[in-house]
C-alpha cells in the first residue's frame, strides 16, 4: 500500500473496506509502514467524516451509502481517486485544440481539468468554482464560470441566473459527472437544482460524455436527469458489472475502460 499522502492513506483504506467488511490496526500499519498510532488517527478522522465504523483493533465497513444522500464534493474526493485520475486523462483524449468544451461540478469532471496540459487553445465552461480555479493555473484558456447561486456540497452554481446563462451556450463537448447510473433509469442525482443545471446541459451540447467510476453503476437518486440514449459516450473503470459494456454499446453508447 503506497502511503505517500494522508489523503492517499484513508483513501484507500476505504478502498479496503469496499473489498472486506473490517480492517486491523495492526495490519494496516504493517501494509503501509505508517505507527499505529497514525492509523489510528486516520480512522478516527474518516468516521468522524461517517465514512467508516470504529470498531476495537480496527474499523468496519459503512452500509451502503443511500444514494438519495447529497455528499459532500471533498468526501466524494475520498473515494476511487486513482480510477477518476485515469478517467479524467481517458477524458482528455477526446478535447481538440479549438474546442468548446463544458466541464460539469464533480471529482471526476475536476480530474479532466488536471489533464489539459497538452492543449493551446480551449474554451471552457462549468458550473464548478473549484473547477474555475483549476483551469485558472494554465493561465492561457478562455474560461466562463456560470453565476447563480453557490451550493457548498458540490462547490457549483446553480439556480434561476445560472439556467439563463447557460441557455446562451450550445455546440459545446459536455463532461459530464454523475452521481448514479443504471440501464433502466439512466442518470440520475440526490438534489432537484443540479438536475435541472445538467438537464439544460445535455440539450445545449453537441456532444455528452458521461465520466464516473464504476461504483455509480446499478443505483438510482431521487431526480433524474437523462436517459441512456441521451448519452454519446460512457468514460469508466475496469470495475464496471459484467455484461453492462454491452447493454450500452447495444444502447448506441460509445464505452471506453481505463
Amino acid at each position: 500500500m503506497n502511503s505517500s499522502s494522508a489523503k492517499e492513506r484513508r483513501a484507500l483504506i476505504l478502498q479496503l473496506l469496499e473489498q472486506k467488511d473490517e480492517v486491523l490496526v495492526t495490519q494496516l500499519s504493517k501494509d503501509t509502514g505508517i505507527s499505529e498510532v497514525t492509523i489510528r488517527k486516520d480512522l478516527t478522522i474518516l468516521q468522524n467524516r461517517n465514512l467508516l465504523i470504529r470498531t476495537r483493533g480496527g474499523a468496519m465497513r459503512k452500509p451502503v451509502e443511500n444514494q438519495n444522500e447529497d455528499t459532500a464534493i471533498d468526501t466524494k474526493r475520498l473515494f476511487n481517486f486513482k480510477e477518476k485520475a485515469r478517467i479524467g486523462e481517458e477524458a482528455a483524449k477526446l478535447i481538440k485544440d479549438g474546442d468548446f468544451i463544458m466541464l460539469d461540478s464533480g471529482t471526476t469532471t475536476l480530474e479532466v481539468a488536471r489533464h489539459l496540459d497538452g492543449f493551446r487553445n480551449l474554451h471552457i465552461l462549468t458550473n464548478s468554482m473549484n473547477i474555475a480555479t483549476e483551469l485558472m493555473g494554465y493561465k492561457r484558456f478562455d474560461v466562463v464560470l456560470l453565476g447563480g447561486n453557490v451550493r457548498v456540497n458540490s462547490q457549483s452554481v446553480i439556480g434561476p441566473l445560472a439556467l439563463s446563462t447557460l441557455r446562451n451556450f450550445s455546440g459545446y463537448k459536455l463532461f459530464l459527472g454523475v452521481d448514479s447510473f443504471s440501464i433502466e433509469n439512466g442518470v440520475s442525482t440526490p438534489n432537484m437544482e443540479e438536475a435541472l443545471i445538467n438537464q439544460v446541459m445535455i440539450q445545449q451540447a453537441a456532444k455528452v460524455i458521461a465520466v464516473f467510476d464504476s461504483s455509480k453503476f446499478n443505483k438510482r437518486s431521487f431526480m433524474h436527469i437523462a436517459d441512456v440514449h441521451q448519452l454519446d459516450c460512457i468514460i469508466t473503470d475496469r470495475a464496471i458489472p459484467t455484461g453492462l459494456t454491452g447493454k450500452l454499446k447495444t444502447a448506441g453508447v460509445e464505452v471506453r475502460v481505463v
